[in-house]
């Protein structure tokens, strides 16, 4: 699969940055038009939206750079500090609902332009559907860790709109104004554990991470087919850096054997890999299976 071009992910911030704008002029104007403190907590997410979109764009710059000198890995883990960035603002923009919530539930007020309000938010909330599916399809296209970060605050925002809607909707009907800031309650732990979940995720990746089980699981597979060759491995290693994956393990292989045959099953075994798991920077080391030294030359200080 074709790696897109920088440029090409820079469009995909700009739509997210474009959406975000929309929908806080949407959703800030069903909040003017109704004083529900539960459409309020959708707009100042929205608020959130924005910002993550501009870190993305801005992260998304620095991890299209080449390798160089200074960073030869290249600068795919700026990708993480623009998914962290977002999820930091999002735990911030929870305790702000929480506390406008706890502020109405002890100070109600009564809703008023229901229908329009709640009719502009849901056009607010397809727009998020529609940018958020366009964005995960490319995220996972191309391993963009910001990407798939963003639609997937996009898609926390659409369902929170949906709870926010449903509540002020039954609010409305029931009289019991209450309803509408315990929703805005309950919005708010739904995005702090959101938030919490992608600052993880970055935390994760800044510490080099290992890949995914189902990568290991393929790694796993390509390997158990060498062993019946009488090839073996250790000191297998795993991380990824943003979009990239890094692979390195050693070769055990008869003593007896060439440098040219030790040679084509690295070849082999590296593109074998690689065909798992596209893109991947694969560095393998071959050992003689029968030298203990072999067998203690596994650590990574070593």
């Amino acid at each position: 699969m074709a790696m897109s071009s920088p440029a090409s992910l820079k469009c995909y911030a700009w739509l997210s940055i474009a959406a975000a704008a929309s929908t806080i002029f949407l959703k800030g104007t069903a909040w003017w038009l109704t004083g529900s403190v539960g459409l309020l907590s959708d707009a100042l997410e929205s608020f959130v939206n924005l910002a993550g979109a501009m870190m993305a764009l801005a992260m998304l710059t620095v991890a299209e750079q080449p390798a160089d000198e200074e960073h030869t890995y290249g600068h795919g883990k700026a990708e993480y500090f623009s998914s962290g960035f977002e999820g930091l603002l999002i735990l911030l923009a929870a305790i702000a609902i929480g506390v406008s919530a706890v502020e109405r539930l002890l100070h109600g007020r009564p809703l008023s332009e229901v229908g329009a309000g709640l009719a502009i938010s849901a056009a607010a909330s397809l727009l998020n559907l529609l940018v958020a599916r366009i964005l995960l399809a490319a995220g996972r296209e191309h391993r963009s860790l910001t990407l798939e970060a963003d639609a997937r605050h996009l898609l926390t925002d659409v369902w929170t709109s949906v709870g926010v809607i449903a509540g002020v909707g039954v609010a409305a009907l029931t009289g019991r104004a209450w309803l509408d800031p315990l929703i805005a309650l309950l919005v708010a732990v739904n995005i702090a554990w959101t938030g919490w979940k992608l600052i993880h995720r970055s935390t994760s990746g800044l510490m080099d991470g290992a890949l995914p089980p189902v990568d290991h699981a393929r790694l796993a597979d390509i390997l158990a087919r060498y062993r019946a060759e009488g090839v073996d491995h250790h000191a297998l290693r795993t991380r990824e850096s943003g979009a990239r994956r890094f692979v390195e393990l050693h070769l055990l292989v008869p003593g007896d054997w060439s440098v040219r045959r030790g040679h084509d099953l690295a070849e082999r075994v590296e593109s074998d890999i690689r065909g798992a798991l596209p893109g991947a920077a694969v560095i393998t080391h071959v050992e003689p299976l029968e030298d203990p030294v072999s067998q203690e030359d596994i650590s990574l200080d070593r």
